[in-house]
């Protein structure tokens, strides 16, 4: 095994601390053997949604096991105690104080609320980026 294989270093040790053998581990996850054998390996990378399952069945956090499979994805992730208050973000409040701006494009209150989660991942945006965001969220066409 690499030494750059991280990954496949811990699930192989988290998952033969349980007692699990790779298709006991598969089993419980919804996939073949041979793909937790790649995982393991290095060869390939679960998919989100496999991560959770992994997780899961490994009793390990999910955004641990996220960096771990994709170091990229810590950059996203806000410690919950280190979480910024949006109402206390300048540029958040410059964008709900302008209430001609937001008249104009027709800013609902739900919009906002959706928003205000997006100011929470800590990236400090401006009008106009909220406004290009906005855009982009309105011209998702709704399913039925």
């Amino acid at each position: 095994m690499k030494d750059t294989n991280k990954l496949g270093e811990f699930l192989k040790t988290r998952r033969e601390a349980l007692g699990f053998t790779q298709r006991e581990l598969a089993a419980k996850i919804g996939v073949e053997a041979s793909h937790v054998a790649f995982i393991e390996s290095g060869r390939r990378k679960p998919s989100l949604k496999l991560i959770a399952r992994i997780a899961d069945v490994l009793g390990v956090d999910r955004q641990e096991l996220l960096v771990r499979v994709r170091p990229e994805a810590k950059a996203l992730l806000v410690e919950p105690a280190n979480t910024p208050s949006p109402k206390g973000m300048p540029s958040w409040q410059r964008f709900i104080k302008d209430h001609a701006l937001l008249a104009r494009y027709h800013v609902t209150k739900r919009e906002l609320e959706v928003l205000e989660h997006l100011s929470l991942l800590g990236t400090a945006l401006s009008a106009k980026e909220f406004l290009a965001i906005l855009t982009l969220i309105r011209d998702i066409p709704e399913t039925k």
